[in-house]
């Protein structure tokens, strides 16, 4: 894969509007969020098929614990640090995998432990750690991490490039990222018919696998894999769809978006330009999931040096060697 020359996918939200969206939906999310548990079960599926044994799972993203517990059951000897940069959800995620604990003791405790130093194998008594944090500024340790498990989460990161790099820089040698994040087919029809009678933004925006697989290059993992499928989801009305996305927090954060309320007539064209998708099951909400899995060199793979404004990339033998003995590693290509 080469890298592209043309414009980088921008996000044009904050992240303050992310947070603030899901902690208001945190409450209600799992009554509503059938895609997003959908997909999270079968990226944990995936798992079924790569020999790995991690001591220190991060689910980055973690929401309210679906894949935090998958993991635990998964791999039970692990410990799992739930990350998410909503503090309701991590909340929501605390009631349910620990119900008696005590959130903001558990993130404090963790944080004077562990997260300035390399994790232990087991980093106390318990199998799962809460922390509230930003996946493009991750607060761990170099190489302390054996796997990331990031279901639906880095579609609200800014910088793929940097994102990536991150996590190279806390998995260990050899270890294991895996991730699902929605592609730009996701909610084309909503987007159509809101473009046929509004030049307002009324939907997310979100990157295709190219741009995921140039981050991906760039961060120089190993044997990256990414494929994609499509769900679709039917509901009785439009209207259903506008207030399950608000639901789960997925509201439209981008900039140009409509501010003022919305008229009555527009919402009803837009309810109109919408029936040229309605089948007999319904009104369809399209999803492309990507998925993706990609290992960390066990070595540190090329050095980059800069001669005349040029960048020349030196592979040693050894390393080529190297590379190549590891190609063999079990993937989930499915």
């Amino acid at each position: 894969m080469t890298n592209d020359v043309s414009r980088p996918f921008v996000r044009p939200f904050t992240k303050a509007q992310v947070r603030d969206s899901f902690n208001k939906s945190a409450q209600g999310y799992d009554d509503v969020a059938v895609l997003q548990q959908e997909v999270c079960k079968r990226l944990l599926e995936r798992l079924d098929y790569i020999k790995i044994s991690p001591d220190v799972i991060l689910d980055l993203g973690a929401g309210t614990g679906q894949g935090s517990l998958g993991l635990a059951q998964q791999f039970p000897d692990a410990s799992i640090v739930a990350m998410d940069m909503a503090e309701q959800m991590l909340c929501t995620s605390r009631d349910k995998l620990q119900p008696k604990a005590g959130l903001g003791k558990k993130v404090s405790g963790f944080f004077k432990g562990k997260l300035k130093g390399k994790f232990n194998s087991k980093p106390d008594s318990q199998k799962y750690h809460f922390v509230c944090a930003d996946a493009e500024q991750l607060p761990f340790a170099d190489a302390s991490v054996d796997l990331i498990f990031s279901s639906l989460t880095i579609q609200w990161c800014h910088d793929l490039d940097t994102l990536f790099k991150e996590f190279r820089r806390v998995l260990k040698p050899g270890g294991l990222l895996m991730f699902t994040t929605l592609g730009n087919e996701t909610l084309h029809e909503l987007r159509s018919s809101w473009a046929a009678v509004s030049q307002k933004i009324h939907v997310n925006d979100f990157s295709d696998m190219h741009h995921l697989g140039d981050a991906l290059y760039n961060a120089q993992v190993e044997n990256p894999v990414m494929d994609s499928e499509v769900i679709i989801l039917n509901y009785p009305t439009v209207k259903q769809i506008l207030l399950e996305l608000k639901a789960i927090g997925a509201t439209n954060h981008n900039q140009g978006r409509e501010t003022a309320l919305m008229g009555k007539s527009r919402l009803q064209a837009m309810y109109q330009a919408y029936e040229q998708f309605h089948t007999d099951a319904g009104y369809p909400v399209t999803y492309e999931i990507l998925y993706g899995h990609a290992w960390n060199p066990a070595r540190p793979m090329q050095s980059t040096q800069t001669y005349d404004g040029e960048q020349q990339t030196a592979i040693s033998l050894s390393q080529l060697k190297s590379t190549l003995s590891h190609s063999n590693k079990p993937s989930a290509n499915n």
